[in-house]
Order: structure tokens, then sequence, then C-alpha cells
């Protein structure tokens, strides 16, 4: 006997199985079951132990900034200044608390797939039908199945009638897959092995028996599972443009205090104790103590600018990672089709017919496209009808409309020959009322048809449908302008190749008068038909994805297409698309190829079909490793994998699993792809207004820290103190940067490519600008603190000119950063917050200034109306000299 130990259980007969797995058709007896559930285990997942709550709290504050703020804190408690060290532990912990609260529990993502497990069972042990817990299946097991059953583990199916199962989940494909038990191809696609039933898939009709071949973890599902586990979760890339930004930072904070101190004791021979304690208040001032707010409240803020366009967002700092994504790799069934079976054409012997509209609506327009003719819109004939009619009548599905269009029960292509029926004007109570039911026969596998008997005035109607191979050999004749004629086999075998070029799913559609039958049986079904013609069947693409697409292409975005389904159907949606379907790679063909020769292939390829999840994670790994930024869209169990990897990983909210929404980082409520283009184009604003906000802060911070460090060198007293400083960090800086949250898009976004994620967070150009702003700030605040010393004011006085000062270039500033690639706006309508905070900010800087309370905690004094005059001035004169570089230089933000 051949060793078959190696070979795939889809290429052994049924009886080989079971002697591979030294079971029988009555089933495996107790005592060999107990022994086998002692070898393999339960029939379950392994669970991985979830983190728990402090654990994901504490991780909140794993990065180098918040490590600084902590350590500033520490220092200006070391230094006597309480205050300063709470606020700036309070702005830490908000931070981490609302991470915490808006990333959730990522471990749901293997509870979900566990659920889709059934808990029931039906099994034959001893030789009887037992009713067992799931968990109890081993390897040997035979399990029965009916419609409504979740399988229970991997089988290899011993026994079928009419056995259609759902694996959408697993392969992507958009009808439930027709069952039998005969041996398959040894290279056979997942989805292609048509003897096999998967665990935890939903039977939609029929019945069967099958072998447990694989159980737990060894089942396809748990290969899912162990994949997802696997899988490194990569760092958004605000997180990893933050983390740079945060260790340069840091570098520039100590150099600076160093700085500070070596002038100040070699230079102006200040004591080194009293050198140290200004060192460390520069430190104090060039720390952005409110950055982490302002970022994680802009982040906040793009969460609900996208929740409002039907994108929701599961974890933070996703919420702008598209706006560097650089490749969208896109499920077809669901994401970028319907997922409902339309009828796209029909043939019959006199005309060939267009369909319009989508879905299981019974609204659209009939077009004649014969040869010669064009395509003019038309009524439906007589054959026309007479087809749509014995489709009608031959199905079992039913379709009611609902609160989210029109909905089905039963098989998909059933549903949709009744909205072809429904949109010729067939009314599917009135045509069975007409012709009534006497018998049926489902959907056979075997004969891959479905068929109905009718009682007619003449006796009875034979009404029938399937594959068209199947439909032709029973049929010897054609119907052709209300009479049969010869059948023309070589004009319909045109039609299928044709259909098949396009990816079209094929029905052939016949009928048979039998006065005398009065039941159906299978001999009924052996010939004497009439064939009325083809209906050809599409998941069609959602319309809106087509202009998705191309507003991608227009912003550098390149969508591929990594589906399950067949080659053809997939490249046919792609040409609908706008892709290029003519450079589609099978599963099979990625297996055969190393990362090297498929790095090669990437870049030229838009399609990948027929694939297993393992070849889904692979192919975002590689175009990673090329260096793309990439998300991926899917609604199945098989998505989970790679949407985990995927550098944003996208759900569909409406018929994605749970498994798939949990993985992802986004999902979309309303399952449309279209969606993104708004998504990418709301990323990349805030990723702006992310960079707005830091390029307002951080001249902010340098500027204080240079008036400190430009004191210290000329050896005067401080222009601002902590406390002062303390105040335009957290009052004045923190509150106008938030403005910059709410800017809208700039002219041309979607026009720029994705932006390099090799490129810093701040390009050269804006580094200059940050160091320039600060120079300016510290000259219009230093400046106006030696004036005042000059004109013998109060050293109170000369400080509340400085920090009043240092607001107004603050507020100009505001102005001109409002656009990083134009001049300054002072807009309103676009976005009123930026005059609605200048309008917060100047009370309360009159009341630091004037109020006495304020004046005592601040060390302030009033102001004359000339001396106010000197602080606006001071403010006006920086917005114009920032836009003069801004002129001279190129607005530039690169």
């Amino acid at each position: 006997m051949t060793d078959t130990s190696s070979t795939p259980w889809h290429h052994l007969s049924a009886e080989d199985c079971l002697a591979r797995s030294q079971s029988q058709r009555a089933g495996l007896d107790s005592t060999t079951a107990a022994g086998r559930l002692q070898q393999y285990g339960p029939n379950r997942l392994p669970q991985a132990r979830p983190r728990s709550a402090w654990q994901r709290l504490l991780a909140q504050f794993n990065n180098l900034l918040i490590f600084v703020l902590l350590g500033s804190a520490v220092l200006v408690a070391v230094n006597g200044d309480w205050l300063d060290a709470v606020v700036i532990l309070g702005v830490v912990l908000i931070n981490g608390v609302i991470g915490f609260a808006q990333e959730g529990k990522a471990e749901q993502a293997m509870q979900s797939i566990r659920a889709l497990l059934g808990n029931e069972c039906r099994v034959l042990r001893d030789g009887q039908l037992q009713v067992l817990d799931a968990a109890l299946l081993v390897p040997g097991d035979i399990v029965q199945l009916e419609a409504g059953d979740r399988v229970p583990a991997d089988l290899r199916l011993l026994a079928c009638r009419d056995l259609r199962i759902d694996e959408a989940m697993l392969t992507g494909e958009s009808v439930p897959a027709g069952k039998q038990t005969g041996t398959l191809a040894l290279d056979a696609a997942l989805g292609d092995r048509s003897c096999m039933a998967w665990s935890g898939t939903l039977v939609t009709g029929g019945s069967g028996s099958g072998l447990v071949v694989a159980t737990g973890s060894g089942t396809e599902l748990g290969h899912i599972s162990h994949l997802l586990h696997n899988v490194v979760s990569l760092q958004t890339p605000l997180l990893a443009d933050m983390e740079k930004f945060a260790r340069q930072l840091t570098l520039i904070i100590v150099l600076l205090s160093a700085l500070a101190f070596v002038v100040g004791v070699l230079l102006r021979d200040y004591p080194p104790s009293e050198m140290l304690l200004a060192a460390v208040g520069i430190a104090v001032a060039a720390i952005p103590e409110g950055l982490p707010a302002v970022l994680t409240i802009v982040l906040a803020l793009g969460v609900q600018r996208m929740a409002r366009q039907r994108a929701i967002v599961r974890r933070l700092p996703a919420v702008e990672s598209l706006g560097a994504v650089s490749v969208i790799c896109s499920d077809k069934t669901g994401t970028l089709t319907r997922n409902e079976m339309t009828v796209q054409h029909v043939y019959t012997a006199a005309h060939d017919y267009r369909i319009e509209g989508v879905g299981y609506a019974p609204q659209g327009t009939l077009h004649c496209t014969d040869s010669g003719s064009g395509d003019e819109a038309r009524q439906a004939d007589a054959d026309l009808l007479l087809l749509a009619r014995t489709g009608l009548l031959a199905g079992n599905a039913t379709l009611q409309p609902g609160e989210q269009g029109w909905q089905i029960t039963g098989d998909p292509t059933e549903a949709a020959l009744l909205t072809l029926a429904g949109k010729l004007g067939l009314v599917e109570a009135a045509e069975q009322a007409a012709l009534p039911r006497t018998d049926h026969i489902p959907f056979d596998a075997d004969l891959r048809l479905t068929a109905s008997l009718h009682r007619t005035a003449q006796g009875g109607e034979i009404c029938v449908f399937g594959a068209p191979e199947q439909i032709l050999q029973r049929c010897s004749s054609q119907w052709h302008a209300g009479s049969e004629q010869a059948l023309e086999p070589a004009h319909w075998q045109q039609r299928l190749q044709d259909g098949a070029a396009q990816g079209l799913r094929m029905l052939g559609v016949a009928r048979r008068l039998r006065p005398d039958a009065s039941a159906l049986a299978l001999e009924d079904l052996d010939g004497g038909f009439t064939f009325l013609g083809l209906v050809a069947l599409l998941d069609p693409p959602r319309s809106e994805v087509i202009d998705a697409i191309a507003e991608c292409r227009r912003a550098g975005i390149v969508v591929k297409m990594i589906t399950g389904d067949h080659a053809a159907t997939a490249a046919a949606i792609a040409g609908k698309l706008g892709l290029d379907g003519s450079r589609a790679l099978t599963g099979q063909q990625i297996d055969a190829l190393d990362d090297a020769a498929l790095d090669r292939q990437l870049p030229h390829t838009s399609v990948f079909a027929r694939t297993t999840p393992a070849h889904k994670l692979r192919l975002v790994e590689r175009l990673q490793a090329l260096g793309e930024r990439v998300a991926m869209t899917g609604d199945g169990v098989n998505d989970a994998p790679a949407l985990k990897r995927a550098d944003i990983g996208i759900a569909m909210g409406i018929k994605g699993t749970e498994a798939a929404r949990e993985a992802a980082q986004m999902v979309l409520a309303d399952d449309n792809f279209a969606t993104l283009g708004h998504a990418v184009a709301t990323g990349r604003t805030i990723y702006d207004n992310l960079r707005k906000s830091i390029l307002f802060i951080l001249p902010v911070s340098c500027g204080q820290a240079l008036v400190l460090l430009a004191a210290v060198a000329l050896g005067i007293a401080l222009p601002i103190t902590p406390l002062q400083i303390l105040w335009v960090n957290m009052i004045t800086a923190v509150t106008l940067s938030l403005a910059l949250a709410f800017e809208p898009a700039e002219p041309g976004l979607m026009s720029r490519p994705p932006r390099d994620p090799r490129l810093p967070l701040l390009s050269g150009y804006l580094l200059w600008r940050t160091l320039f702003v600060a120079l300016l700030l510290t000259l219009v605040s230093l400046g106006l603190f030696l004036y005042g010393q000059q004109q013998g004011l109060a050293l109170e006085t000369c400080r509340t000119l400085a920090v009043n000062a240092l607001v107004a270039g603050e507020i100009g500033y505001l102005f001109c950063v409002r656009r990083l690639h134009g001049r300054a706006s002072f807009g309103v309508r676009d976005n009123p917050w930026a005059w609605g905070t200048v309008a917060i900010l100047l009370p309360l800087q009159l009341l630091f200034s004037e109020w006495g309370p304020l004046q005592r905690l601040f060390a302030c004094t009033d102001l004359s109306l000339l001396q106010w005059s000197w602080v606006v001035a001071a403010g006006v004169l920086t917005l114009l000299l920032i836009e003069l570089e801004k002129r001279l230089l190129g607005a530039r933000a690169g």
C-alpha cells in the first residue's frame, strides 16, 4: 500500500483517509477517542495571556519624550519649584490616560477568532450519533453537518447531499462553495478544495458528513490564529517620528544646558552651584511641557473628524498614519465590491443584453448590445422574459426591502436571478401563483444544477438552471423568437469563453414541458430540455471606489488587490476599477518565488488572486521591506494577520468579522473603500497640523531658553523668571497652538506624494525656521527688557515688558505658521479658533500684567499705554520679519 502519511487529505480518496486516520465510517470508539484527546488536546485555539490593565497603562509612558518630561519634573522639584513639577507630572498623566482609554484591548482579536468554533456538534461514537462539546473532537471522528451548523474542525468530506458552505471568511469567495467527496489535484488551492470543510465556516445548505483531520491549532483557522499571534505590529509613522524627534530634542536641551554652565563658570566666573541651578532652569525652559498634551489633543480631534467621515480609529497614534501610506492593499469581496452577486449580461439566442443596476435592488435599465446595433436601451422581449421567469421559479431565495437596502435569504446566485426578474417587471408572488410549484430538487453538487416542477394548464413544466456545461448537455433545442430551433453548441461555447475572459460567473437556464409529470425525479433531468440562454453574474465593484482609486493615484498612492478569489474574476474587477489586472499573480505562483524574485514582481503587479492568509501576510511584509508604508483593508478572518502587520490595518465595520476589526487600527463604519480617500486627506491634514503645532511650540521654548542663555552670557539679571516661563508655556503657548489643530487642509494637499518616512518630522528648512523664530522672539523679548532697563524702569516692569513682548511675538507667529506652504493666513471662516484663542489669551495676559493677585504671584507690574504700544510693535515686527524670511527663502515646508 502506498504511504500516504504526507499526502494532503484532499488528494486522498475517502477510504484512504479513513485508513490513514485508523477510523471507520461508524466512528471511533470511546476508548480510542479518549486516548487521542490526551494525545492531541482539546479542540480549542491556544489562548495567550492578556496584558493586565496596569501593563497597558504603563506602556503609554514608554517613550523618550515622556522620560525627558519626568526627568525635568524631578529636576525642578529638586530645585524647589514644586508647582512646576506638579504641572509637568499632570501633563504626563493626562497624556497616558487618554492613550490608555483610546487603545482598548487589542488581545480581543484572538478571542474573537476562538468564538468562531462551534460549541456543540453531532458525532458518531461507538456506532451511535451523539451530541458532544466541540472541544472533545479528535482526529478520526465522524461529524454530521446540516444547514446552519458551524463546522467544528477541519473535515475531509465522506458524504454530501447538496452541501454548500460559506467560506468567505477564509477564501474571499462571494458565494457559498458547493461540496463533493472526490479527490482533487495535489496542488489545489485552499478555495478549490471542494472535498474539505474548514473549521469556523458556516453550512448554508444541504447536509453531509466528514472525517476530522485537524483540530484546534492544527486547523486552517488555527494556522491563522498562529500567524496573528506571531505578527509583530509596527510602530505608526507618528510614533517612529516622535521617538526620533525626542532623541534630537533631548540632545539639544542637554547641549544648551551644558553650554550655559560652561559659559557661566568659565567666562562669567559664576559659582558652579549657582550655574548648576541656572542650567537646570534653562533645561526647564527648553522642554516644551505642553507638547504631549497638544499632540494628544490634535490626534483626538482628528479621531473625531474621521469618525464623522465614518472612519473609526481604534488606536490614537494611527489617526495620522494614512497620511504616510504609499500602498493600499485591499481585499476584493465586500471592500472593493459590494459582496452582492448581480446579473451583468444575459445572452439569448436572439439577442445579447446588458443589465444596469448593482446589488439586489430590483431597479435597472435593459440595454441591447447585439453586434452592429450599438448599446441601446429597450424593453425586454418575450425570450428574455421567459428566461427570467424560469430562473425565478427554479430558485428558493427570497428578497425583501430592509433598513440597509434589499436583504436576501438563501443563495446569492438565486437572489441575483430574483433581482433580474424584478428589473424586468416580473413579480415573484404572481409568477409562483400562476405556476404553482409541485416538486423541487435543490442545488446538487454532483449535478451542479437546481430544478423545480410547476403545474401548468398543459400539465407540468420543469425549470432548471446551473453550470452551463451541465445544462447544455441536457438540451436538444434552443428557444429563439418564440419557437424552438436546433441547438447551436458552438454559439454558446463562444459566449462562455467571452464570459470566462471577463471573470464572469455563467449560468445556463432551460425548461422542459412534461404534461404527465406529477413529481420530479433525477431521471427527468437527463435530457429533452430547451435551452433559454446564459446569465452572466459578477460581484460588482462599488461605483464610488473607481473615483477613490483615481484619487489615491493622484495622491501618489498605489492600490493593490489581494483576494482569495479566482484570477480571472479578480482581473475583471481590477479592469473595471482602473487597476491593471494583466499581470495577476496567484498564490501558487507566489509560493514558487523567493523573496528577491517576488520583490521584483511587486512594483509591476496590482492583482494577487487565490491567496491564503499566509500569502497576504507575506505580501505586506515584502512591500514593507521595499520601503513602502502599507495600509491593508479587509473583512475576513483570513485578513487578520495582514491587518495586524500592516502599518495601518483597516477593517470593514458592517460585513467585517470581529477578528478583522480587533486586529485593525481603523474600522470603516460604512464598508466603503471610498471613505479611505477622505481618511487619507484627513490623515495628511492632521500630520500637517501636528507639524504646525510643533513648529509653533518649539521656537517658543527655544526662545525662552535663549533669553536665559543670553542673560548668562551677558552677565545680567534673568529677563524672565522660571514661574513666568511656566505661564508662557502652559497658558499662552498651549492655548495658541491648540488653534492649529483646527486648521483645514491646505490647497493641493492630495496632489502631493506620500511623505517619505525616512525624512525627519521637521526638515532642515523647518529647523532653520525654528531657530530663526526663536532668535526673533529672543531679540524682541530681550530687546524690550534691555530698553526698559536703559529707560531706568524697575526690574519687575522690565520683566513684564519681556514676557508680554514674547507673547505678542507668539501671536504674530501664530498667523504665519497657519500655512506651511504659503503666506500668513488671517482668515476667520476657515478656522475661527485662531482668532478665538487670541481673544481668550489677550484678557488673560491683561490679568497677568494688571491684576494684583497675579502680579504678586508672577512678580509683574502695570504697564503704561506707551509701553503696551511697544509690546504690540514687537508682535507686528515679528510677523513681518517671518513673512519676509518666507518670501526670500521660499515657503518650503520640506
